[in-house]
């Protein structure tokens, strides 16, 4: 029997993506493929609307590499750890490949010298999600009616946080909240962190750029998805916007059922 056979949960998304009200340019962009099991949102940077550029490509990517590569992975018989293996080397692979894409179109065209983007993409496998991530979008669960942050962010901020160097509360504040560390295609190649989750009936999956999640406490986030369908996207979406809407936001729903 093949993982395609094994996987008895089913998923669904709603998304979409605003400029805000601050920006003149969306430079966000998104994939949500229920029938590949795909869903990606990239938050793309750089002047001369390179990063309207580069999180288009790298969304374009990865859905090609992993509707070529993902075929031949849920025929695999058991989800064991070589199994897993595979499906993290097929999203890493994806993004590694988006990575290379825009590194080179911005060696040739030096308008776009420096573009990039996040990454947070999800791609499911039996009754398991894949999670890859760069950067500073993020993929938070809902379960039982508590929000759970999956991703971790590769901000100057989040690590000054790790080492202790300064505390939750004063990242909130800091000018450099918004240093990236790790980015898609600005260098030639990146390290991705991949995660895999199980899911289980009535799950709910967020994926959000940070001009979604930076207005929006975690303990707010249940009662949002609890509302169900595209009003949950467009209900984060306003209330990011009523909150300043300084960025361009995106969010993606994915419901477990």
């Amino acid at each position: 029997m093949s993982l395609r056979a094994l996987q008895t949960l089913s998923l669904r998304s709603y998304g979409a993506t605003h400029v805000g009200r601050r920006r003149q340019h969306n430079e966000d962009a998104y994939l949500a493929d229920d029938e590949l099991g795909l869903w990606v949102v990239a938050d793309g940077m750089g002047g001369h609307a390179a990063g309207e550029v580069a999180s288009r490509e790298a969304c374009d990517a990865i859905y090609g590499v992993v509707k070529q590569g993902k075929t031949k992975l849920v025929e695999r018989s058991a989800w064991d750890e070589p199994a897993q293996a595979a499906a993290f080397r097929l999203l890493e692979g994806a993004i590694q490949a988006a990575t290379y894409i825009i590194f080179s179109m911005a060696e040739l065209d030096l308008g776009k010298t420096g573009m990039g983007t996040t990454i947070s993409a999800m791609a499911t496998i039996a009754d398991h999600v894949i999670i890859a991530q760069v950067g500073d979008s993020r993929i938070y669960r809902v379960r039982d009616g508590l929000a759970e942050q999956l991703t971790e962010d590769h901000t100057l901020v989040a690590w000054q946080v790790k080492q202790g160097i300064i505390t939750e509360a004063e990242a909130r504040t800091s000018k450099q909240r918004n240093v990236i560390t790790r980015a898609v295609g600005n260098r030639d190649y990146v390290q991705v962190d991949t995660m895999c989750v199980k899911s289980q009936l009535g799950d709910a999956y967020l994926l959000c750029s940070d001009g979604l999640h930076g207005y929006v406490e975690i303990d707010e986030i249940p009662e949002i998805v609890a509302l169900g369908g595209q009003r949950v996207v467009d209900g984060f979406i306003d209330l990011a916007n009523e909150r300043g809407g300084r960025d361009n936001i995106t969010a993606i729903l994915v419901e477990v059922w």
